[in-house]
């Protein structure tokens, strides 16, 4: 991993959405519904990453430098965080960099999960409209959740080698790394676990392939194996969000009346709410809430102890999926 850049998992075509702090969070994710006064594209031109071929040797290909234009969405200062992650929703991402025109640099990000902290900090009753979340700014969002503990954003270059990357999405325990060029401050692209599984798996054949590859999940002992974070079909949404924040975890299973897992309800799954605009009705439960998916939802993917990590990493990628729900064999 150390001999490959950040550049070389930037694909040739990419989406990035940009905010600036001074949107209001609402607008932020409705915005792109209409693009029509409230936003434009502008062409961010970065050098971004290529090879002469995939199918080259992994250690020895030489990387050359194209020139590509990955569309960010800029947007004026005067909407709502509501909007903000409407915009999320309609262009299909789960995270923007925040830019500070002020202090002209990036300065955060605003993903799902603070939508659902908006959610949870807020919602009272169905009776009762989110004001907050009407209203509210990015950076008054930011003011009021961070309370003046602001940390400077996480971000890497892209010439930073993909070792380094891992490394910081792990000590940092973050889940997305923006990748900023140092010379022109534009933004890249939003590095993933997702998009590093499906980079590591192309070129697997390539890798001095490492013991522990070949090993179980019983033998690594990865996984969650007590006081598992769930939901029954009938928890209410509003519970769930609650689970997501205290427990701070991407996803929970939802178990039927006999303990067995039949669906699983994600952070992703909540941005829903925004697109049906059904975030005022937070006592629905999660199994109604999930019947509003927007893509089809094929069922539980499942894996077991005994499956070695190759095999789950090889699962994960295929499925296209973040995270998968472990169940023990017996």
């Amino acid at each position: 991993m150390k001999s490959h850049r950040c550049y070389d998992l930037i694909p040739t075509s990419s989406k990035l959405v940009v905010f600036d702090t001074s949107l209001q969070v609402s607008e932020a994710f409705i915005l792109t519904l209409s693009l029509r006064p409230l936003a434009f594209y502008i062409p961010s031109k970065a050098i971004c990453r290529a090879s002469l071929t995939l199918l080259s040797s992994y250690a020895s290909s030489p990387l050359v430098s194209v020139l590509v234009t990955l569309p960010s969405l800029l947007l004026i200062p005067c909407l709502q965080v509501k909007k903000a992650f409407f915009a999320l929703v309609t262009n299909g991402v789960r995270a923007a960099p925040l830019w500070d025109s002020k202090k002209q640099s990036f300065v955060g990000m605003l993903t799902i999960t603070d939508f659902i902290n908006i959610l949870h900090r807020y919602y009272k009753s169905a009776l009762v409209q989110i004001y907050e979340l009407e209203e509210h700014k990015i950076e008054t969002w930011r003011e009021v959740y961070l309370q003046d503990s602001f940390k400077p954003l996480v971000c890497i270059s892209p010439n930073a080698s993909l070792f380094d990357a891992v490394s910081s999405l792990i000590r940092n325990k973050i889940h997305r790394l923006p990748v900023i060029d140092p010379d022109s401050g534009n933004t890249l692209y939003i590095l993933t676990h997702k998009r590093i599984l499906k980079f590591l798996k192309l070129f697997i054949a390539e890798f001095p392939k490492p013991d522990f590859m070949s090993k179980s999940l019983e033998e690594l002992q990865i996984g969650t194996y007590a006081n598992i974070a769930l939901v029954r079909t009938t928890t209410p949404v509003y519970v769930a969000l609650g689970i997501f924040v205290q427990h701070r975890v991407s996803a929970l299973p939802v178990v039927d009346e006999k303990g067995r897992v039949v669906d699983i309800y994600s952070k992703f799954d909540v941005i829903n709410l925004a697109a049906e605009k059904t975030y005022n009705n937070l006592d629905i439960s999660v199994t109604k809430a999930l019947q509003h998916r927007s893509h089809y939802f094929e069922g539980v993917l499942k894996c077991y102890q005994h499956e070695t990590l190759e095999t789950i990493i090889n699962r994960l990628v295929e499925a296209e999926v973040g995270k998968e729900n472990q169940k023990t064999w017996e």
